[in-house]
């Protein structure tokens, strides 16, 4: 209750800052990521630096608080002409990881088309794709964009993005190496790197020495033909890719078909996002009996969330009260005689501000109320802070 009542005093004390100019990018119709931005942004230069970046603070019940600088990521690109550019992001994660997490050629072929090459963004939900601290309410990002969509979430491949303006069309199509799947335990039989807890997401390759047998299948498309809505639907289908020495076993690889639903609407002072991602995962009891393993066989999420400017439009700050409502269940189906696990269907109720004091700059706080459907389970709930920045 303690906590509960300081976290009430700071979020009122926010409200008494003093204002800055407007920061336009949560207009679902207009945002742009952080490769977007650069692409379309540099007006002649042929370099473009820029970065974002956020230092968070994590105080679950009953334990120590944990402060950290959670990323920092340095974006650059270079205009060879006007046809073809490359765009990549360099992040530092906690202080002493790094990562490559875009490195991709954009060849625009005409003003509605471009081919693009090299490690890119899965294109699946919202936070995917948009996952600067700017663009979302909440210190840490939607659960659902964790457990379900394995944000960050990129790949190595070549595909093909664009429009239909007259429809208010935009799409992506992509064929990227898959996530890894086996490796061998040195006794003749396998390790697997997926589980039931976490889903898809030790499997990510992240470009480190990727491995590729049988390519995957990656498509969006995005709706923005009424004002103040954007509508996606997104789709992601093939095999996971298991090492040479154990692709031969019988459940060395598994399929995987996803698909997710999306939406962003903003009116005034008003915005609301949602989305819907299932996952159907087959030859999981194959695989389960080869690794030891307790993969579901279909994964499921989904959230929804309103948030509200409490300042007026002719303010240059914006402060949001948000509430975000979401469910992810890594074990939403289970083949065979593996037993669901309701510790997996889990829920978090998050609620708190956003408080932009100038364009690219955010402070956030929130509190969220965290379950799941294990009989007898205690989750720790949280309270969050952060500051983000993208430039």
């Amino acid at each position: 209750m303690n906590k509960l009542l300081l976290f009430s005093a700071i979020l009122i004390g926010f409200t008494t800052i003093a204002q800055t100019n407007q920061d336009s990018i949560n207009n679902p119709q207009l945002q742009q990521n952080a490769a977007q931005r650069i692409l379309s942004g540099n007006y002649g230069k042929q370099v473009t630096i820029g970065a974002y970046g956020e230092v968070t603070y994590n105080q679950p019940e009953g334990d120590n608080g944990e402060l950290d600088v959670q990323r920092l990521v340095l974006l650059l690109g270079y205009k060879f002409n006007e046809q073809v550019q490359f765009v990549t992001e360099i992040e530092l994660e906690h202080v002493e990881e790094v990562f490559v997490e875009q490195a991709f050629v954009n060849y625009a072929i005409s003003n509605n088309v471009s081919l693009r090459g090299g490690l890119m963004l899965v294109p699946m939900g919202i936070v995917n794709e948009f996952h600067e601290p700017t663009t979302f309410n909440g210190v840490e990002r939607p659960a659902v964009d964790n457990a379900i969509v394995p944000t960050t979430w990129r790949e190595i491949g070549v595909g093909v993005t664009g429009r239909f303006p007259d429809a208010s069309l935009s799409y992506q199509a992509y064929i990227f190496n898959g996530f890894r799947s086996t490796t061998s335990d040195g006794e003749g039989g396998a390790t697997g790197f997926l589980s039931g807890s976490s889903g898809l997401r030790g499997g990510r390759q992240k470009a480190i020495r990727s491995t590729v047998d049988s390519p995957t299948l990656s498509t969006k498309f995005d709706y923005y033909g009424i004002p103040g809505l954007r509508l996606g639907l997104a789709g992601y289908f093939g095999k996971t890719q298991a090492e040479d020495d154990v692709e031969e076993l019988e459940g060395a690889n598994i399929g995987i078909a996803m698909v997710g639903l999306d939406a962003r609407y903003a009116f005034r002072r008003f915005t609301a996002r949602g989305q819907f991602i299932y996952a159907s995962l087959s030859d999981t009891e194959d695989y389960n009996a080869l690794t030891g393993r307790d993969l579901g066989s279909a994964l499921q999420g989904y959230y929804i969330e309103g948030a509200y400017n409490l300042l007026p439009l002719s303010a240059k700050q914006r402060l949001f009260a948000f509430a975000r409502y979401e469910n992810y269940n890594t074990h939403a189906n289970t083949d065979g005689a593996l037993a669901v696990n309701d510790a997996f269907n889990r829920t978090d109720v998050t609620t708190g501000l956003s408080y932009h004091i100038a364009p690219g700059v955010v402070l956030k706080g929130d509190y969220q109320f965290r379950s799941n459907e294990a009989e007898g389970s205690d989750v720790d709930d949280r309270l969050n802070f952060g500051i983000g920045v993208w430039f």
